[in-house]
């Protein structure tokens, strides 16, 4: 029988979408499981078929567990706000949203296709504004929250007013941008604008200077992520250092929580190894040296207090407030210079930069507190304002940087040693100096050196001993026009949050998408962008007096912003009084599996994390952490095909004769060969670009072969391949089952259409054992037991795979079992009736329809998965080799169920043994029980 994959895939799309198959109920009788991809942004290039992997993966284990009796939630969504959009509409003046629906209406094609088991019915978008209002409601209650370190959790910004009017700063301990002092008279007698100052410098969402990556050309402030060599991934612009006023997530008040949280988190170990880099928990000193002739200090963090000793130089980040105080007048254009320079470069490139040091000499000296010797102060780059207090005390003899920077600047390097016999006993430079601290560590192990060092600090007063993370708080503002508005306004220069009842403060009209020429962000061109204090409404600008219509904040909320929390808006996407219900985030709890590439390790994953950790601590939810079992899935590497232009020329050499000629190898779009080759249309070439429109070819024999490599597909590699095209020629269900046919899910693998045709044979097989000839016919003749054996094999091995996400195994399963079928021309309803629930997860087109000719009613989706019955795996026979001094004889089919003993005495009286040993005793006679025999005459 003909299989028109066409015409089925098409018929079971409607039928799910008419039926809404997939949509969830929150019945809570049943258990729950809930399935997530990373939430995609729907860009204009659509999908190609490697961004389908990690959903096809998801998309068996949720049907999986429909099969097992889950209520399983599914869903999908658009994380639609970005730049990409933004920059498409300042290019051609169109709307972003106008773009961004094109691109999702392209993307839901595309993924319905596919046939994933979606509830559509659950879809979110972050650009809605009935969504990003309870985006704007979370940032509202982290600005009205503060982190109270004694009870370890996110508090109500009024206990900490509260605390305040008790006992001023006594007992308070919190995460906090500065050490304030006061009591709580002074409070009271504060005014209120003194009053918002001081709670600015503890709330979870606050206003402060921040260095920033400054992208001029994008009019904009971009994430670590969105840089790349010191220029915007996107566009390619160059970026600078700058210090702005922005709005930040005190998300460092969560790193040992987030820490922590990880030991209780089934999540590959690398990604797990990213986070805690990431958060760089270290345990040091806080020390204060002095600077001479100056009032102030320069403070610093170090992991080996006990090294004080061999200190001799200070380096300070060039962003550090103090470089301006301390600089003298002769060194003032020398560091000014080099602040410039370093400007230009981004925090990740300065971290990545290990071997190059670079500086410059402030001109003034710090003491050291235990030796009373000088040590000049320089500026590095290698020195980062944002870890640690943005200044180091270098110790050349013990660390690498510092000592490349020692040598550079030809300053003094001391080793120190603990007694004056290991003076004797190491060998020193001439060059370098040595220092002997026999007074505080003579014979002390490193950890009680450590301590004792951190207790003299404490006794001079200079210091204290501390525990230090690496990661900063998360910058929240970006200066763009297309994400989420920040629901701030400002009076008399201090942010106010606008009152939840006016939410959502939705994104306002422009007339053009970059910043003003004064060098606000795009809502600065908004006509209808103020607040209207008395009225609760946004209105015109016009109208600002700052006495009842204030500005409202111009910038907008970054990328992550939405997607930090849609996991907890699809378990209730259409509430309108609350962002989810108590019941149902205590029934959904957490993401049972989340699928999604690395690149999101120290983004995405970790402001997820703290936003979970926030709301439960604030009481709306109840799970620590969101995602409790993620995986992610490899990359789908594309054949690149490549063609080699001579220097100076627009001649172009085939593969094997470039050889002989000065070349640059050129990206060629891989639509342009012929077929499945490796040849060039050189017509359609001619034709794909303007400037390749008069090419001349040097072919060999005839042809103009390509030279051809894998990497990673990219629509910039033009080694693109489109689902739509393979969707058309071998089907949906060959597309899933090919991609996970090609390899284990977590790793990468070359994408090869050639390989297509393998699987949709399969398929093909599949369809035909329901058919004799054009007829559908299965019998209800009761299987024989080997028929019965191929399916509880396979129901075995594919329970263990997809349990175990070895989808590709089990596809090869399918094939195996199918052949087996075949071979002994199996029909029967009780074998083939559980093998298309089997295949169903991933195949499901097929398998429904099949499902349907079999005389169901009902869709196969929520059939129960068959249970395996290991009866049928007991063989009934063995076929044991029989050898002879090691050497095979023969084999003989004895029974399963004798014993060893059985088989020796049965073997030994076969005639071909008796022939062998010729009326001879065996020296020796093995048995390994339903394996082999071996005789030792």
């Amino acid at each position: 029988m003909f299989y028109d994959h066409q015409q089925i895939e098409k018929k079971w799309q409607k039928y799910w979408e008419e039926n809404q198959t997939y949509k969830t109920s929150d019945n809570t009788d049943k258990p729950k499981f809930y399935v997530l991809d990373m939430f995609p942004y729907p860009s204009g290039a659509g999908l190609h078929v490697g961004h389908p992997l990690g959903y096809i993966a998801s998309d068996i284990y949720a049907r999986y567990k429909r099969h097992q009796g889950f209520n399983v939630l599914h869903p999908v969504g658009y994380d639609s706000f970005g730049l990409p959009a933004e920059q498409y509409a300042i290019q051609t003046g169109q709307h972003p949203a106008i773009t961004t629906e094109e691109n999702i209406n392209r993307y839901e094609e595309q993924l319905k296709k596919i046939g994933f088991s979606f509830d559509w019915s659950r879809e979110l978008r972050t650009s809605d504004a009935s969504y990003y209002k309870w985006t704007q409601w979370i940032f509202i209650e982290l600005y009205h929250s503060w982190y109270n370190k004694n009870t370890d959790k996110a508090e109500s910004i009024n206990t900490l007013i509260q605390h305040f009017e008790e006992k001023g700063t006594e007992g308070l301990n919190a995460s906090q941008n500065d050490e304030l002092n006061f009591t709580a008279e002074e409070w009271k007698e504060s005014s209120v604008l003194d009053k918002e100052d001081i709670l600015l410098n503890y709330r979870l969402a606050y206003r402060a200077e921040t260095t920033v990556n400054w992208c001029p050309a994008l009019g904009t402030v971009l994430a670590n992520d969105e840089v790349k060599d010191g220029k915007s991934e996107r566009g390619g612009f160059p970026v600078f250092q700058k210090k702005m006023m922005q709005w930040s997530m005190r998300i460092s008040a969560y790193s040992e929580r987030l820490l922590q949280g990880l030991n209780t988190l089934d999540w590959p170990q690398p990604l797990k190894d990213a986070q805690e880099y990431w958060i760089g928990k270290s345990q040091g000193a806080q020390v204060r040296f002095n600077v001479e002739g100056h009032d102030e200090t320069v403070e610093v963090f170090t992991t080996r207090p006990d090294t004080i000793f061999g200190a001799t130089f200070m380096v300070l980040a060039p962003e550090n407030p103090l470089v301006d105080t301390i600089t003298t007048e002769a060194q003032k254009a020398e560091v000014d210079t080099y602040i410039e320079e370093t400007s230009k470069k981004t925090e990740r490139d300065r971290m990545s930069d290990v071997k190059n040091v670079s500086g410059a000499f402030t001109g003034s000296y710090a003491i050291n507190p235990f030796s009373n010797e000088k040590m000049p102060i320089y500026i590095s780059d290698y020195v980062l304002m944002g870890y640690g207090t943005g200044a180091v005390m270098a110790v050349p003899a013990h660390d690498e940087r510092d000592h490349r920077f020692a040598k550079k600047f030809n300053l003094q390097i001391k080793k120190v040693v603990e007694t004056e016999e290991d003076v004797q006993e190491k060998s020193f430079d001439s060059k370098d100096s040595v220092c002997v601290n026999s007074d505080f560590l003579n014979g002390l192990n490193y950890s009680d050196a450590k301590s004792l060092i951190i207790d003299a600090i404490e006794k001079k007063g200079i210091g204290h001993g501390t525990t230090n993370y690496r990661q900063r708080d998360a910058i929240f503002s970006r200066q763009r026009y297309w994400g989420e508005p920040v629901p701030i306004y400002y009076k008399e220069g201090m942010p106010y949050t606008i009152p939840v009842s006016a939410l959502p403060l939705e994104l306002p009209e422009v007339e053009k998408y970059l910043p003003t020429e004064d060098g606000d962000p795009p809502l600065g061109n908004a006509k209808v962008f103020a607040w209207d204090e008395a009225g609760q409404k946004v209105v015109s600008t016009d109208l600002i007096d700052d006495k009842t219509v204030f500005p409202l904040e111009l910038s907008t909320m970054p990328g992550w912003a939405g997607s930090s929390w849609y996991f907890l808006r699809y378990m209730d996407p259409n509430d309108q009084e609350v962002f989810v219900k108590k019941e149902l985030a205590d029934y959904w709890g957490q993401v049972d599996l989340y699928i999604g590439g690395s690149e999101h390790a120290t983004g995405h994953l970790l402001y997820s994390r703290f936003w979970n950790m926030f709301l439960k601590d604030r009481g709306y939810i109840n799970q620590d952490e969101p995602f409790q079992k993620l995986i992610n899935q490899g990359m789908i590497l594309g054949m690149s095909a490549f063609v080699y232009r001579i220097d100076g020329t627009n001649q172009y050499v085939s593969k094997n004769l470039a050889g002989n000629y000065q070349t640059q190898k050129i990206h060629v779009d891989v639509s342009l060969l012929k077929g499945a080759s490796d040849e060039l249309d050189t017509e359609a070439f001619k034709s794909w670009r303007p400037d390749y429109a008069d090419a001349e070819f040097i072919l060999e024999e005839g042809k103009y072969i390509t030279d051809r490599e894998v990497e990673k597909m990219s629509k910039s590699k033009y080694n693109v391949v489109n689902p739509d095209d393979i969707c058309e020629e071998y089907g949906a269900d060959g597309l899933r089952l090919y991609e996970m046919f090609l390899g284990p899910l977590e790793q990468s693998k070359p994408w090869n259409t050639q390989g297509l045709s393998g699987v949709y044979g399969f398929l093909k097989k599949f369809w035909n054992l329901y058919f004799n000839g054009d007829t559908f016919e299965v019998s209800d003749e009761e299987p024989s037991k080997a028929e019965y054996k191929v399916l509880h094999t396979l129901i075995k091995k594919v329970v263990y795979d997809i349990e175990n996400f070895s989808f590709n195994t089990s596809v090869s399963s399918f094939m195996i079992a199918v052949n087996e079928l075949q071979k002994i021309k199996c029909n029967k309803r009780n074998i083939l009736e559980p093998l298309a629930v089997i295949i169903s997860p991933y195949a499901p087109h097929i398998c429904e329809e099949l499902w349907s000719l079999l005389g169901n009613k009902e869709s196969v989706e929520f059939e129960k998965f068959p249970i395996l019955n290991e009866d049928y795996l007991v063989e009934d026979e063995i076929e044991y080799p029989v050898s002879v001094n090691g050497k095979m004889k023969f084999k003989i089919a004895l029974s399963a169920q004798l014993s060893a003993k059985e088989v020796e005495d049965l073997v030994i009286s076969d005639e071909r043994i008796q022939s062998v040993l010729e009326g001879k005793t065996p020296k020796k006679i093995i048995v390994v029980h339903h394996r082999i025999v071996n005789i030792v005459i």
